[in-house]
């Protein structure tokens, strides 16, 4: 139907005949002549129309946004005062001779091109008009290339690309599992996998050496900007590594894709302990394009009468922290107020702030509502701990350190964001060394990562102290986001069996959920690990955007909600018949009209 597509005309096509398909992006009417901006996935030319071809003449009267064209015509250079440079094809246009209407178009809910100011919840409705947009088409494209590159690379680097399975079992990997009744074995569930993470084990395990797989997995779990319900993984596995092997191959692989796909050399990825990223940045992914630091001064304040910061100062499960901002006598009132409202989502109870105003004046030269409840001498080690200079402004955290470490950590990057504080385009690093476990509220204890993570002692040290264990895990961070996060796996059935019991999971526990993976680990086991990348996230970020959901065809709102299907839906009382379950009815809120299950939403037969 078409001998040519449209982005690729260009002055060398002058004078050739073409015929061209696509959508009209945009018609205008020019006392007589008529413009057409014909569009299709590789970018825009302009066709003209004039009366002498009265039949297609009249059609491009009738045309309007997004009809489906195809045009005959003759390539021909633009009036001189008519060139437009912003255009690839801006050089050129195509003297329309026919024209036929392939399909014409309501007028779209939205404008389809990059200053749409459509509603998120609009676009993803109608999300097939939304993929139209350039702007679209260029990050799924990208996305396109993407996985291509990382085939590409580690078929170079020995890797088989094999599939596991969709419908498996419930495992315990940190999340709720999206469950699939069957019909053939009524009262049982198949679970949608969280990650390939055993599969992979299992592969090493039978000597492929090398695994990868872009795999999807699902999880349901409460939702953040960043995150979905179905998401994709670029998984790798390798046998016989050590830990700084699996993160060599990984950052080759990273380098890769930022080098070919928006020529950027990320530069050196320094390697933090996790105890140090948390202790300097309050987070386990620290964005280091900027160097705000946070700075323990507990030992300065356990002696203060203000309670506030004593309490916390003499409580070793507390923090308290401090963090400068340099030339923050920028900020006003309402904006120490606004963060003050900011931290409090992370659960702080205020925001302790001095501002430097002189450091000649003494106290008189500070300025802060907490300076009354404070010694001089303490204040003047504070100053000197945090290398303070005139401008600036010391915000303080006193609380547990979960809550500083969060609140802190949190108020950072968005001081950062506010303010404008990077000092590169990029950062990345690796953070290794995490804990092996982490202590809940009823103080039992859950695998950090998963609990076919190698700890990084042997299983009598682990069994003694298990919340003093390192794991041998790493994750890779850039510009504050996780982008790939994977350990040296556990070999050793002891080792297994060891973790299984600091988690609490009897024998026979662990034979029913994980028997088929203890009955390989004692047929000889390699060594092995490995890394699960983020595909939408590494994406995210090679397409410059905050948005995950902008490069995903078809994502779920932060509701797990399909706009596009209406998904999830009610299932008809045949089918569940079928499956033999029965939903119960939801009481519903009086108050609100919201409703409410009344008790689970389904149960088996």
């Amino acid at each position: 139907m078409r001998s040519h597509l449209c982005g690729q005309l260009r002055d060398s096509h002058k004078g050739d005949d073409v015929s061209l398909c696509g959508w009209v992006h945009r018609r205008r009417d020019h006392g007589g002549v008529i413009f057409l901006d014909v569009r299709d996935y590789t970018g825009i030319v302009q066709v003209v129309f004039d009366p002498d071809t009265e039949e297609s003449f009249a059609l491009a009267d009738q045309v309007r946004n997004e009809f489906v064209i195809r045009i005959e015509g003759r390539v021909r250079a633009r009036d001189q005062d008519a060139i437009n440079p912003k255009m690839a094809t801006g050089m050129i246009e195509v003297l329309g001779k026919q024209l036929q209407i392939l399909n014409r178009a309501e007028t779209p809910p939205f404008q389809l091109d990059e200053y749409s100011s459509a509603g998120e919840d609009v676009r993803l409705r109608h999300r097939a008009l939304d993929l139209r947009r350039p702007e679209m088409q260029e990050k799924l494209r990208l996305r396109s290339k993407a996985s291509h590159l990382v085939r590409s690379y580690l078929d170079e680097q020995g890797f088989v690309d094999l599939e596991t399975p969709i419908l498996t079992k419930a495992t315990p990997e940190g999340a709720r599992d999206y469950l699939v009744p069957s019909r053939v074995h009524p009262g049982s569930f198949y679970a949608l996998p969280q990650s390939p993470q055993i599969f992979k084990q299992l592969l090493m395990m039978s000597g492929f050496d090398r695994y990868y797989q872009i795999a999807r997995c699902f999880r349901d779990e409460d939702l953040r900007a960043d995150r979905q319900p179905e998401f994709t993984q670029i998984d790798i596995e390798m046998s016989f590594v050590t830990q700084q092997e699996v993160m060599d191959v990984s950052e080759g692989l990273v380098r890769k894709l930022f080098s070919e796909l928006i020529e950027v050399d990320l530069g050196e990825m320094p390697v933090l302990d996790y105890a140090d990223a948390i202790s300097r940045f309050g987070v386990d992914r620290p964005d280091l394009r900027f160097g705000l630091e946070l700075l323990d001064v507990a030992d300065l304040l356990k002696d203060v009468e203000f309670k506030v910061f004593s309490g916390p100062a003499n409580d070793p499960k507390c923090r308290v922290a401090a963090l400068r901002l340099p030339g923050g006598d920028r900020l006003t009132r309402k904006n120490l107020d606004d963060y003050t409202k900011f931290v409090s989502i992370y659960g702080a109870r205020g925001l302790a702030y001095i501002r430097v105003n002189s450091l000649d004046s003494g106290m008189e030269g500070l300025q802060s509502p907490i300076l009354k409840f404070l010694p001089e001498a303490v204040v003047n080690a504070i100053l000197e701990r945090c290398g303070a200079e005139v401008g600036d402004v010391i915000f303080f955290g006193a609380d547990r350190a979960s809550v500083v470490n969060d609140s802190l950590g949190a108020l950072r990057n968005r001081l950062a964001e506010d303010l404008d504080l990077y000092e590169r385009p990029w950062a990345a690093c690796w953070v290794v060394d995490f804990p092996m476990f982490e202590q809940g509220e009823d103080g039992s204890l859950s695998a950090v990562h998963h609990p076919f993570t190698s700890p990084s002692c042997d299983p009598a040290a682990l069994e003694a102290d298990p919340a003093a264990a390192l794991s041998q895990s790493y994750d890779l961070v850039i510009n504050g986001h996780e982008v790939g996060g994977g350990s040296i796996r556990i070999h050793d059935p002891a080792m297994q069996q060891a973790v299984f019991r600091v988690l609490q999971l009897s024998d026979n526990e662990a034979n029913i959920k994980f028997g088929f993976l203890l009955d390989a680990l004692k047929f000889g086991a390699p060594p092995h690990g490995g890394l699960a990348f983020g595909m939408d996230r590494l994406v995210m970020l090679l397409a410059g955007t905050n948005a995950i959901r902008d490069v995903i065809a078809f994502p779920k709102t932060q509701t797990a909600t399909c706009l596009l299907t209406s998904a999830p839906s009610e299932i008809d009382p045949e089918q569940l018949a079928e499956l033999g379950i029965m939903v119960k009815p939801r009481a519903v809120d009086d108050a609100t009209g919201d409703g409410t299950a009344a008790g689970p939403q389904a149960g088996g037969r």
